[in-house]
């Protein structure tokens, strides 16, 4: 959670530089020792891999800031949630493009939803100084909102307002509780930054309804609610093919099912891209929708260079999204720069503090370079949070492995039922009969990765076979094939031919 513990500012990177001056004067050959020494032991202890809290101070408090939270349903039939959950969500992304005005994203904001809690609690843990919150009542075809701006400090109604209207001048409401969020905070707004805030994707009711549909479903996971969300969104692009946000949201939905193993990656990321593009060549200022791209560009194409010229791209068009800093800092994992992807996931924290998959993931960069005790500091933040999220339980099994201790290992994999990772803890203490036999009855089932299973073969150093299964994985595209670099299970075969062949490949040798 957020505490008040000092942000180390981020370095830039070093460069060597030739020297072309020699020094023969031999006294000046000890200060320039002393020196280098110092700045050495400086660099070591100024590193952010020296950090000491787990939480970074959100966004500076200099700033106005304000977390826009859920607005309840009040219309009769309690079916309006996804339309409150829409506008709340619509406004946080407006607000967030917004320079001098700090906003957290939404899952911060949202892990209060349903909750009973003090306002002053909300406003210390999210950081913010201002709250807003407001509820929504529909009957047939007629709309009211109540919105209103609460100061944290006292608890005193900075703003308030109640519309009533027809369904049709949502985008009317929508935009005047922007505006006055921004007045009554006194920002100062930049450039084009009022356009921004304002800016309609569609004028088309139907379709802005089937797209709040589609991001309440994509933000409730699992493949399900995923296919229902890409049946959302396709039917808002029908409804107006002009619709970038619901392409943006069409990618990401495909973009979840294959990187979270749903479906088979050549299935589903060439419409990720597809949707991308065409969300990008309708309005190329999306950031969500270049960082989707990204991610497609370097897990299923092997485009790196490429996916990195997105990842800039999006945090430029948008320094305050989350999740691009996020997905880079994913990508600067894979390619092993650690440091840089501290840095990536540290700003996406700071900008969606109680975000679990950030909190957790934030382990990932000392979890991949050896540093396991600290990575499993990350993982269990997370899991405190909340015990049963799943993630941060897989990332923090593998610590566990790589860390040597095998029987905690042993005993959450077993709380998850993950025959997988039962096997593969058995194969690394040394009891390969009952890690056969495991991994057999999954191969016959074909319930298994083949990335996985690779990893299980180099674990009992039977090389020849888990060379057979990573080819099966470079054959079928495998989205975990991106982890290749990073994975400890690999250690033994990294001078092998036939990974560095593999390496070449897929762009990363």
């Amino acid at each position: 959670l957020p505490t008040t513990d000092r942000v180390l500012p981020k370095k830039k990177p070093l460069t060597s530089r030739e020297i072309t001056v020699q020094f023969k004067i031999r006294k000046l050959l000890i200060p320039t020792f002393i020196i280098l020494a110092v700045l050495i032991i400086g660099l070591i202890l100024w590193s952010p891999w020296a950090e000491k809290g787990l939480a970074p101070i959100p966004a500076s408090s200099d700033k106005p800031s304000i977390a826009v939270l859920p607005f309840e349903d009040y219309s009769p039939d309690k079916d309006q949630e996804y339309f409150c959950d829409g506008l709340a969500e619509a406004l946080t992304k407006a607000l967030s493009k917004v320079t001098n005005l700090y906003v957290p994203a939404r899952a911060s904001s949202f892990s209060f939803k349903g909750k009973e809690q003090d306002i002053k609690v909300i406003g210390e843990m999210l950081a913010v100084k201002n709250l807003l919150q407001g509820s929504i009542q529909k009957e047939a075809t007629t709309l009211r909102v109540t919105a209103y701006i609460i100061n944290v400090a006292d608890k005193s109604i900075l703003w308030s307002e109640d519309y009533e209207g027809d369904i049709e001048d949502t985008f009317a409401f929508q935009d005047d509780i922007a505006q006055n969020i921004v007045d009554t905070l006194k920002v100062k707004l930049m450039g084009e930054e009022k356009k921004g805030i304002i800016k309609h994707y569609t004028e088309n009711r139907e379709a802005y309804d089937l797209n709040m549909q589609g991001i309440y479903f994509m933000n409730k996971r699992g493949k399900e609610n995923l296919d229902k969300a890409v049946e959302l969104f396709k039917q808002a692009t029908e409804k107006d093919s002009t619709y970038s946000h619901a392409y943006a949201g069409l990618a990401e939905s495909y973009l979840i099912l294959g990187d979270w193993g749903f479906l088979p990656p050549k299935e589903v990321f060439p419409d990720a891209k597809e949707a991308a593009k065409k969300a990008l060549e309708i309005d190329n200022s999306l950031a969500e929708a270049h960082a989707t791209l990204a991610c497609v560009k370097y897990i299923f194409d092997w485009d790196w260079p490429g996916a990195e010229d997105e990842f800039q791209l999006a945090i430029s068009l948008n320094p305050n999204c989350a999740v691009a800093h996020k997905m880079y800092g994913e990508y600067l994992t894979k390619m092993r720069r650690f440091n840089e992807a501290h840095h990536e996931f540290q700003r996406a924290q700071e900008l969606d503090p109680l975000s679990l998959i950030i909190i957790a993931q934030r382990g990932w960069p000392y979890d991949f370079s050896g540093q396991y005790d600290r990575a499993i500091e990350h993982y269990k933040k997370a899991l405190e949070m909340d015990p049963n999220f799943g993630p941060a339980q897989s990332y923090l099994n593998n610590s566990y492995l790589d860390r040597g201790m095998y029987e905690e290992a042993l005993e959450l994999f077993k709380s998850r039922n993950s025959q997988y990772g039962i096997g593969l803890t058995y194969a690394m203490m040394g009891r390969k009969a009952q890690a056969k036999q495991i991994m057999k009855e999954l191969t016959e089932k074909s319930t298994i990765n083949p990335f996985n299973l690779a990893r299980f073969y180099f674990v009992l150093k039977e090389n020849d076979q888990g060379f057979y299964w990573l080819e099966k994985a470079y054959e079928n595209k495998n989205h975990l094939m991106a982890f290749l670099k990073v994975y400890h299970e690999f250690s033994g075969v990294r001078s092998d031919p036939r990974f560095k062949e593999l390496l070449k490949k897929i762009g990363l040798d």
